[in-house]
């Protein structure tokens, strides 16, 4: 009982600030970055980093504030948050949120100051892909368009993919053929009945 570490929060008070987004022309100001940064006790380049990296597009910080280029919903964002927390915040095992990242050889681990578990954050993540792997080449696919691009493309999400969409506005249901997948990023063209 000694070697167990000390409870550092409670996990019901835990409470993730809601997402304060808004467009500004074609690029999108995520108001509340760093305060929500602070709450998740992460390094706010890791977060930015996972955010840029999930959304596909270009950011930089503007003092607690964060500015993507091209249109993302508040609901987007609010959702990759969530998904960051699953990932990188929350024990796998107690389901608190009382965790540090560290690194061991080169890979990330999830560490639980609350009951010591300690998992790597690369395997959980490559299981997650596997599981989301749904796109294809040359599919067909029917999408809803969630945010507008710095070059006038729709963006629409499948999985852990970001599909864009020529001249597809917000808001727009579409049936889309996928051309080609790069990493996340699946380049699309519509298909007309």
């Amino acid at each position: 009982m000694g070697k167990l570490p000390h409870i550092t929060s409670d996990a019901e008070r835990f409470s993730i600030p809601d997402v304060r987004v808004f467009v500004e022309g074609r690029a999108t100001v995520f108001e509340n970055f760093a305060e929500i940064a602070d709450v998740l006790n992460r390094n706010p380049e890791h977060l930015l980093k996972y955010l840029l990296r999930e959304l596909g597009t270009a950011g930089k910080v503007e003092g607690t504030r964060v500015i993507f280029q091209g249109r993302f919903s508040q609901e987007m964002i609010a959702g990759l948050i969530d998904d960051y927390v699953s990932e990188y915040v929350i024990c796998s095992e107690c389901n608190r949120p009382d965790t540090h990242l560290t690194k061991s050889d080169r890979t990330v681990m999830l560490k639980c100051d609350a009951c010591g578990a300690q998992r790597s954050i690369r395997k959980r993540y490559v299981k997650k892909q596997s599981a989301a792997n749904v796109l294809e080449e040359g599919q067909t696919y029917d999408v809803r368009i969630e945010a507008v691009g710095k070059r006038g493309d729709g963006i629409a999400k499948i999985g852990k993919y970001s599909l864009f969409v020529p001249g597809a506005q917000k808001g727009d249901t579409v049936k889309v053929r996928v051309k080609k997948i790069s990493g996340t990023l699946a380049f699309t063209e519509r298909v007309t009945s």
